[in-house]
C-alpha cells in the first residue's frame, strides 16, 4: 500500500504525545528535559531557537539517538523527557515516532517554532 507523506505525518502526529508551549514553559530548563530542534541550520539562523534547545537535524536523529553508534549524543538519554519541534510540526512528529520506535518512552511533540513564539515563548540566536 502506497502512503503519502501527509498520511505518514498524520499517523506520527496521532502516535506522538504533544506538549503545549505553556507545558514546555513549565519544565524548560529542568535537567530531565531535553529540547531538540530538528530543523536545518539555515532555518535556525533565520528564526532562532527555543532557549537551551539542541539542534539535531531530522536526517541525523536516529544516529545521534542510538547509544551504540559513535555519533550518539549523550544528552539523548532514554530516562529524560525529549521534546521535539520543527517549523510546523511535521518533522518533529516523524522524529518523535522514530524515537518511540527506538525505545524512548517520554517523547513529546511541541509542534512548530511559530507556535512557541505565538504563545510568548522566547527564542535565542542559534549557536
Amino acid at each position: 500500500m502506497i502512503k503519502s507523506v501527509v498520511e505518514i505525518v498524520a499517523k506520527a502526529k496521532a502516535e506522538v504525545p504533544t506538549i503545549s508551549p505553556a507545558g514546555l514553559m513549565e519544565v524548560l530548563g529542568q535537567s530531565n528535559v531535553v529540547v531538540i530542534d530538528v530543523r536545518d541550520a539555515q532555518e535556525l539562523e533565520a528564526t532562532g531557537v527555543v532557549p537551551g534547545a539542541i539542534n539535531i537535524s531530522r536526517g541525523m536523529l536516529e544516529f545521534k539517538a542510538d547509544p551504540t553508534t559513535p555519533m550518539h549524543q549523550k544528552e539523548l538519554a532514554r530516562e529524560k523527557m525529549i521534546v521535539l519541534y520543527c517549523a510546523s510540526g511535521g518533522r518533529s512528529a516523524l522524529s518523535g515516532k522514530v524515537l518511540i520506535d527506538m525505545g524512548y518512552e517520554n517523547v513529546r511533540n511541541l509542534g512548530g517554532i511559530k507556535d512557541w513564539v505565538e504563545a510568548g515563548g522566547e527564542v535565542e540566536p542559534a549557536e
